[in-house]
């Protein structure tokens, strides 16, 4: 079965951690754990908070390309849940505006002072191509 972008959205919204990939300074991958946050009305953007000082956004700043991989969870039967790997331009955004768009109450465990939190940065990562697994099922999205 074909998956649309559609039905990845519906998909995505029960995972709620990402690994986001960087290219560090000398080349390496660099990876790690962010959360969507459940803001996941997919349309082939995703948006994560982290702060100004992180390798995160000199990785970004260095390098915009980025990957993201989501992996569902086991069905009820115990196979696999959907994998997902989406390659992505990511964009910084400094715009309170736009924090207040994305923010949820579960961010004020990470960012004590909500989006006045100094160095705030939103991360916006646009897909260019959607790769997913799906039992026996595989296809890819070109956005």
């Amino acid at each position: 079965m074909t998956l649309t972008l559609k039905d990845i959205s519906k998909r995505m919204r029960d995972i709620d951690f990402t690994m986001l990939s960087t290219r560090a300074e000398a080349g390496q991958i660099a990876a790690r754990p962010m959360s969507n946050n459940r803001d996941v009305d997919y349309d082939g953007t995703s948006w994560f908070f982290a702060l100004e000082e992180t390798n995160t956004i000199r990785n970004i700043e260095r390098d915009p390309k980025v990957g993201l991989s989501l992996q569902g969870s086991k069905s009820l039967l115990g196979a696999p849940g959907i994998f997902i790997s989406i390659e992505a331009n990511a964009r910084l955004v400094r715009d309170k505006q736009a924090f207040r768009d994305h923010w949820v109450k579960d961010l004020d465990s990470w960012f004590e002072q909500g989006i006045d939190t100094p160095g705030l940065v939103l991360i916006q990562a646009r897909a260019d191509r959607i790769h997913y697994w799906d039992g026996k099922d595989e296809g890819e999205i070109v956005l």
